[in-house]
């Protein structure tokens, strides 16, 4: 191999998209580029009291040609020339309505500024409703059509989504000609997509929230969506039967995209993926190890050799699915709804003051309140953090739980609230921050705890994404709790390197995904260790946390009970 042969990875995360230029040889990064989305950093579009968040397509198109375009100019000379193929992840289930051609109908004049026809992110939560209508209605048929995602349909996946924005918005309704996954949707842009029943369904996306599984054939038929709701009647003839592994290609870059870009049309672009799922394969996953990416959520990801998952169905998962991350492996994925996204929640709420009050100070002039309220923003986790670190262990903490944004693993529920209990006049925010950062590492344990308890070996983990990078005290925390070592990733952009893995593998540098993964790995650079002296407290402490999650959950579920609307 040449050492002019580069991949470039696009990594779409929840607040920004990252691409970076590898050099295929040795997984060296040339350049990576990151670009916020404007709109979504403007708030638009959001309602986060109605749990309503959605993204334009815009901020995903501006942010594709910025960072591919500031890689390459980062790199110089002849690196255009190089590039061999090009493959994408996304956030999922983040999916959008379009028309006959594909075209997102917020990319339509008529719908620009409609949030109902923009992507809808993993973390909206509008469909509640519709995924619990879901529940029951698969209670009633033979088949277990449910059962490769845990046997619970989730409010942030695919048809729940669908289900809502038809049932909400009648000129949306009636425009609506399919429902595609944002990691779909990127290749068949890229490759000049015209045709909306061409668009090839990644193995990923389909399998893990769509509930598209080689038992059924494909999809799930007509007649289980349209006995749910007369809505969905005949979608799944414009959906799709078949689906494709990220070792394929999606096609070639168009003549628009390859000029828009500066590259050549005989760049291989592959098929997409969610995050997660490249993310484990760039973070060197292992049969049986438990990648971890961490940021906003946690997406946790295994996999196994596909001969030892027969007969197995891990209840209260996000699916389990043959090929999704690696062909030949099944891939099996849990998770958190809300990680960095509740440390953030307490920052934003700590800094109320500052951020409100600050610039009608009659102190201190506005441009320095502004670069004050920067200046604090930046160090309150550290800070919170080192002075938590610095707090004893005690049985009688404060206690909290981490469902800020719904449950995602165990076991889905999205109405599920977080909850903080052992408050006293002593309580500070190290403390409450200690015991949320703690509530994390819990959830993460009953998540671990469940494969193992459904007959899932966990060996060990691997840790990647923001906080895993960032947070020595989480992670060594998290070890503390799961009682078995951290191997911490040591490429900055785990997801993105592993989607130029999958694109070294289409443009036929690499026969297979674990030829690449072993030809383009990092390694890891830090491994946080359990403290076993920890082992006895943190068994009483996460006992605490299991009996004030069941309180929560048993309450939430009374209320709702009592508020149910009667029956017409």
């Amino acid at each position: 191999m040449t050492k002019d042969q580069f991949v470039i990875g696009v990594d779409y995360g929840s607040d920004s998209v990252r691409s970076v230029l590898i050099n295929a040889t040795n997984g060296d990064e040339i350049a990576s580029s990151v670009f916020n989305y404007p709109r979504w950093s403007d708030g638009l579009y959001c309602n986060a009291a109605e749990n309503q968040f959605r993204q334009h397509p815009l901020d995903y198109i501006e942010g594709l040609e910025f960072t591919i375009k500031d890689c390459l100019a980062k790199a110089g000379g002849t690196a255009a020339s190089a590039v061999r193929g090009l493959s994408v992840d996304t956030t999922g289930s983040t999916p959008v309505a379009v028309n006959k051609h594909g075209l997102p109908l917020a990319l339509t004049p008529e719908f620009e500024s409609n949030p109902n026809a923009m992507f809808v992110l993993w973390k909206d939560h509008t469909s509640v409703n519709e995924a619990a209508r879901i529940n029951e209605h698969a209670t009633k048929f033979d088949v277990n059509y449910l059962k490769y995602v845990g046997g619970i349909y989730s409010s942030e996946w695919f048809w729940a989504k669908l289900l809502h924005i038809l049932k909400v918005d009648e000129q949306v309704r009636n425009a609506c000609y399919s429902w595609v996954e944002h990691c779909d949707w990127i290749p068949f842009l890229l490759t000049g997509g015209k045709d909306a029943s061409q668009l090839m369904r990644g193995r990923c996306s389909a399998g893990h929230k769509a509930l598209w599984a080689e038992e059924f054939d494909g999809l799930p038929p007509d007649e289980f969506f349209s006995s749910l709701d007369p809505l969905l009647k005949g979608f799944t003839a414009r959906l799709f039967t078949d689906t494709y592994t990220s070792d394929q290609k999606a096609g070639y870059l168009s003549e628009e995209w390859a000029q828009r870009l500066g590259l050549s049309t005989n760049v291989a672009v592959g098929i997409g993926a969610f995050d997660a799922h490249m993310g484990a394969v760039g973070g060197q996953i292992e049969p049986y190890h438990l990648s971890k990416v961490m940021g906003t959520s946690t997406c946790d990801i295994l996999v196994a050799p596909t001969a030892e998952m027969q007969g197995k169905l891990v209840r209260g998962i996000c699916g389990q699915v043959n090929g999704s991350v690696i062909p030949g492996m099944a891939g099996l994925e849990a998770g958190q709804s809300a990680f960095g996204d509740t440390y953030a929640w307490f920052k934003n709420m700590i800094s109320w003051p500052i951020n409100n009050l600050l610039n009608g100070s009659s102190i201190i002039d506005a441009k320095t309140a502004a670069a004050l309220r920067d200046e604090i923003a930046e160090r309150i986790i550290p800070e919170l953090s080192i002075a938590a670190k610095l707090l004893p262990i005690d049985e009688n903490n404060e206690v909290s739980i981490d469902w800020f944004n719904g449950r995602r693993t165990p076991d889905a529920d999205q109405t599920l609230k977080g909850a903080i209990t052992g408050l006293s006049l002593g309580s500070d925010a190290p403390k409450i921050f200690r015991s949320l950062a703690e509530a994390t590492c819990f959830g993460a344990k009953s998540i671990v705890d469940r494969f193992i308890t459904e007959g899932i070996p966990v060996k060990g983990i691997i840790g990647i994404g923001g906080v895993a990078k960032k947070s020595p005290f989480v992670m060594q925390m998290m070890a503390d709790i799961l009682g078995m070592p951290i191997r911490i990733h040591q490429f900055k952009h785990t997801c993105a390197l592993g989607a130029a893995m999958f694109a070294a593998v289409v443009a036929d540098i690499y026969p297979t995904v674990e030829d690449a993964m072993a030809a383009m790995g990092r390694g890891f650079d830090v491994e946080y260790c359990p403290d076993k002296s920890l082992a006895d407290i943190y068994s009483k402490r996460y006992q605490k946390y299991q009996n004030l999650g069941a309180f929560v959950s048993q309450s939430l579920a009374h209320s709702l009970t009592v508020n149910q609307p009667a029956e017409v």
